[in-house]
């Protein structure tokens, strides 16, 4: 993906604001407690913070947080979800923090989205020494049959690259995190797995995968035409077709400390 169309993805969010909030998971508080756990203490960033979903677990362990997020819409809706809390306007690239003013920066379904060449050194120049940078990001276990099924009929657009266990740990096991123009110095990665799940029905699913960015950027009619697939594949399926179920997740852990 190049430097434009990477921007058009990652802009897109902000249209669809209301529904992220709404359909968007939250995080395993079992990932956050291990992502932070080397932190020197509970000062921390949410960078990239969207409409809150990775900042509201953050609130629940007891950090102090603060958060950033470039989209107005999504800043708006986090704002309105944790009015008390702490909700700047910045990005990765350009944080509106103090130097060494932060414990960890973790950032939810966000990291693969910064430019890391000018994103490195910022998050580098906002941690403390000893501090943590992490990103988590919430897959689907595509283990369980239905959910291989699932990712079979959405396409890349609503299940994408890091969406799936063996496909996250791929993509990340030596990617989106600083390397070159940082003079903070790193610690060898670590990647974590915790069991998460979403209470769903099928059109509250169908409704989540459409606030995925390759589903918002995409044509109005391809984009129905996925959905349709989407929820008639659910309607097939014993194990979704009546009622609530529970979404079988996985909240996936990328970590690296601050030497």
């Amino acid at each position: 993906m190049d430097q434009d169309e990477q921007l058009r993805y990652s802009s897109s969010f902000g249209a669809a604001a209301t529904a992220y909030a709404e359909h968007r998971p939250d995080y395993a508080q079992a990932a956050v407690r291990w992502a932070l756990d080397p932190a020197p203490g509970l000062r921390v960033l949410d960078l990239g913070a969207g409409t809150g979903k990775l900042t509201a677990t953050l609130v629940t362990a007891g950090a102090e947080v603060t958060a950033v997020e470039p989209d107005p819409a999504m800043l708006t809706e986090l704002r309105r979800a944790l009015p008390a809390l702490r909700a700047l306007a910045g990005s990765a690239e350009s944080i509106p923090l103090p130097d060494a003013s932060v414990d960890a920066v973790l950032a939810g379904n966000a990291l693969h989205w910064f430019d890391m060449a000018v994103a490195g050194p910022e998050m580098a120049r906002v941690l403390a020494p000893g501090g943590i940078l992490a990103g988590l990001w919430n897959v689907m276990d595509d283990r369980v049959d239905w959910v291989a099924g699932l990712a079979g009929v959405s396409g890349s657009a609503a299940i994408g690259p890091r969406d799936t266990p063996a496909s996250w740990r791929a993509e990340t096991a030596d990617a989106h995190l600083p390397k070159t123009g940082v003079s903070a110095r790193f610690g060898a990665p670590e990647q974590a797995e915790f069991p998460h799940g979403q209470r769903r029905t099928g059109d509250s699913l169908v409704a989540t995968l459409a606030t995925r960015a390759g589903m918002l950027v995409m044509p109005e009619q391809e984009r129905e035409a996925t959905l349709s697939r989407i929820r008639a594949f659910l309607a097939s399926r014993p194990e979704t077709a009546d009622g609530e179920f529970t979404l079988p997740m996985l909240t996936c852990v990328l970590r690296v400390r601050r030497l």
